[in-house]
């Protein structure tokens, strides 16, 4: 009896040349106005013109929070079966955090890409996996990021447990401890939508305001507008 035969694994033809564009914004709002959609839309189609790159299609998710993973969006999770099918070479989007703030999304994204044959790119330039030095450089982001986001964590752990430690009672706090308006305001600034600072919070157990346990976008977006946080602002915290 002749021995099996093996498989070969099947080429997907791509032109090197050719991108899927994708872009996102997390409100409705911004979908709504198209805030936000034109200037990555140009800033996208800038880039692509510079490398030579065609645009074979887009692919924008309007209203949808960077917390869901890459597969639960409804246009980026399109994108990725196109590309998986040899529709183009690359994905191209204006800056990592339209993809993903979690370093494990974008490394499962990465590893995918390798996979699959095609790649990532960024019209910021922070993110080119089609060069060596873009594949290193997505690798430190990645670590870097995940590094920032654990650091926050712990500087507001450490801090709700100095106050515990000194008699402060947290249960229902008039006002925000100083720390976690802190973090609040980091996030933000690091560019996370008040969705992602919620499920953040509320994965740390970090109580409100009122001493609930469920943090809200709305919540976190008031916190971060009051007179305390300006405070924080002002004391360079």
């Amino acid at each position: 009896m002749d021995p099996p035969k093996r498989r070969r694994r099947r080429t997907v033809e791509r032109p090197s040349d050719t991108v899927l564009a994708y872009c996102r914004v997390s409100t409705e709002e911004q979908a709504t106005s198209g805030a936000g959609l034109g200037a990555q839309r140009a800033a996208i189609e800038a880039y692509a013109a510079s490398r030579g790159w065609t645009i074979v299609e887009w692919f924008p998710d309007e209203g949808v929070s960077a917390s869901k993973a890459p597969e639960d969006r409804p246009e980026l999770a399109r994108a990725l079966e196109v590309l998986a099918a040899g529709g183009a070479a690359i994905l191209l989007c204006h800056r990592v955090d339209r993809l993903a703030r979690k370093t494990a999304d974008l490394l499962r994204l990465r590893d995918r890409s390798e996979r699959e044959g095609w790649a990532l790119a960024s019209s910021d330039g922070s993110v080119d996996l089609t060069t060596p030095h873009g594949r290193t450089m997505f690798t430190m982001q990645g670590a870097f990021a995940e590094l920032e986001r654990d650091l926050i964590r712990a500087r507001t752990r450490e801090g709700m447990a100095a106050k515990r430690a000194a008699g402060v009672r947290l249960g229902r706090p008039s006002a925000l401890p100083r720390e976690v308006l802190a973090r609040i305001l980091e996030e933000r600034t690091d560019g996370r939508s008040w969705r992602a600072i919620a499920d953040g919070l509320n994965e740390d157990g970090v109580p409100t305001a009122q001493g609930g346990k469920q943090w809200w976008a709305s919540s976190v977006s008031k916190a971060a507008a009051s007179q305390d946080a300006a405070a924080v602002v002002s004391a360079g915290e």
